[in-house]
């Protein structure tokens, strides 16, 4: 049975990916075919797809900055949202079906939430979880969390443990974590020592004192978020999350397709997801973020969220829901990340094509973290700084060029001031960067960001900007090289086959100089 679920994941997620749709959405399709033919889902898969959600949980953690939490753009739009949309969607329970109000609220609350899951999924590949709109989305993600966990701790079957209290004193563990983190290595150790984090004692412990197992990994993140080597520990758990993670998708389309007669409701439900992104545009707007930020992280939070499924599956066993209510929302769970997922590949297009539109709606209020700073007198913009752009910035540094980084990620960019190095904050894939950017003096533009589209988008904004001088961009793979070069930049390097050509110039240029120094110790 496991081979068949392998096998079906693999065949399904090679052809969404022939398709330009994201894998995730092939492991939803193969968990449907699968149920089709009569294959029951089995509680191994949905430990191994829960395991999953703790680790991704654990990385967008570690990920995170407490301090995005705190903003009104955050925590005032989650909660009005939730509000909104709990409400809206209770009056149209009661008026359309006849659900009594406490069932009507209940399903709001349900269809009000979005997915982690799914959001985090979306954004770590094209890293953006650290980018403005990103920070934005994981945030209000947290706040719904929070409030999922008060329902279910309100409806809750059990209270949670007495020693539940006692997680407190973790926060007073941080410091020998830190150690532990520093005494692991960079091997195998470290990553057993973040599974154990994230699954041990987030998953598995925070549920043996009756709470949340992702609530408990995602703290668990949170705590270590502010260590030096937090993105070497996410890093160590990326392939093992993605191989976890689907048995998450497969378990939803085993869940199985409604009745008939609830395919009327899905539909609905699918069709409201464009209100729901809306209504994200709109509070995001009235908070003071410019149209694109506020356009990105919409579309990442317009799905329906596992946590509602978690709420609904509480309201059944209490006996406030018709069971046949838990299949129907699997399926809108599921559609919604069957839309979601490839329009959120094309976000930063779709914005393009109707950004004339949506900047109708800005008002004249800035959030801080949405502007970006003046680049001086610089010769040379490195865009990304990461080790290849940091690398290349320290390069040119050491040389008395002018240089300045810009990277979307806040906490490199404090690091690297912290460092004395000029670095500000700005979005590549932000289409407004470059026409406020100054760039009279600046001769060349090394664009070091891993997303390709990142790449294509600020190499298409420089040139009808009118820019001539020198772009050029990192590649991985060769089919990436001709859109990058076809945008309009000037040359592209492949750091992972040129890597040993920059080494033997860096030993070269080593060689010369104990030449040298030899020469001039012998005696004339």
């Amino acid at each position: 049975m496991l081979a068949l679920w392998i096998l079906g994941a693999f065949v399904f997620g090679l052809l969404a990916r022939q398709l330009a749709l994201p894998p995730l959405v092939g492991f939803l399709a193969a968990g449907f075919l699968l149920n089709g033919f009569g294959v029951e889902p089995v509680p191994a898969l949905g430990r191994i797809g829960e395991v999953g959600v703790w680790l991704l949980l654990f990385t967008v953690g570690l990920k995170l900055r407490w301090q995005s939490l705190v903003t009104p753009a955050v925590w005032a739009t989650a909660s009005v949202h939730l509000l909104l949309s709990a409400a809206l969607a209770a009056f149209i329970a009661n008026s359309w079906i006849a659900v009594p109000w406490p069932t009507a609220w209940l399903l709001g609350a349900a269809f009000g939430f979005s997915s982690t899951v799914l959001t985090a999924a979306i954004l770590e590949p094209k890293k953006e979880l650290r980018a403005f709109h990103g920070r934005i989305a994981i945030g209000i993600l947290i706040i719904q969390d929070i409030a999922a966990v008060a329902v279910l701790a309100i409806g809750a079957d059990k209270a949670p443990s007495p020693y539940a209290g006692l997680l407190v004193l973790v926060i007073f563990a941080k410091p020998m974590l830190d150690r532990l983190v520093d005494f692991a290595g960079h091997d195998e150790i470290l990553a057993l020592f973040a599974v154990l984090l994230a699954v041990g004692a987030g998953g598995y412990g925070f549920e043996a004192l009756g709470l949340s197992g992702e609530v408990g990994a995602l703290l668990l993140g949170v705590l270590l978020a502010g260590h030096p080597r937090s993105v070497e520990l996410a890093d160590v758990l990326w392939g093992m999350k993605e191989v976890f993670l689907v048995g998450f998708f497969l378990s939803i389309g085993l869940a199985g397709l409604p009745s008939m007669e609830s395919l009327l409701g899905v539909s609905v439900l699918l069709l409201a997801l464009p209100v729901k992104a809306l209504l994200f545009f709109a509070l995001l707007v009235l908070a003071g973020l410019r149209a694109r930020s506020s356009f990105l992280a919409a579309l990442s939070l317009a799905t329906y969220g596992e946590f509602g499924l978690i709420v609904m599956q509480m309201g059944v066993r209490q006996g406030l829901l018709d069971p046949a209510w838990l299949p129907l929302a699997a399926v809108a769970v599921a559609g919604s990340f069957v839309l979601a997922a490839p329009a959120n590949r094309v976000a930063h297009a779709l914005y393009g094509r109707w950004e004339p539109f949506l900047q109708r709606f800005e008002n004249s209020r800035r959030h801080p973290d949405d502007e970006p700073l003046s680049v001086g007198a610089a010769e040379v913009l490195v865009v990304g700084m990461g080790r290849v752009g940091s690398g290349a910035y320290r390069y040119l540094r050491e040389r008395g060029v002018q240089v300045v980084g810009l990277d979307s990620d806040m906490g490199k960019v404090e690091a690297h001031v912290r460092g004395g190095r000029r670095v500000v904050y700005a979005d590549a894939e932000d289409p407004d960067l470059w026409h406020r950017l100054q760039l009279d003096r600046v001769r060349a533009v090394m664009l070091a960001v891993p997303d390709t589209e990142a790449k294509i988008i600020a190499s298409r904004r420089l040139r009808l900007r009118g820019f001539a001088g020198l772009i050029a961009a990192t590649h991985v793979y060769d089919e990436e090289r001709q859109s990058i070069l076809d945008a309009g930049c000037d040359v592209t390097y492949n750091y992972f086959s040129e890597a040993g050509t920059g080494f033997a110039v860096h030993v070269s240029d080593s060689l010369q100089d104990l030449i040298g120094a030899e020469k001039r110790r012998r005696p004339a």
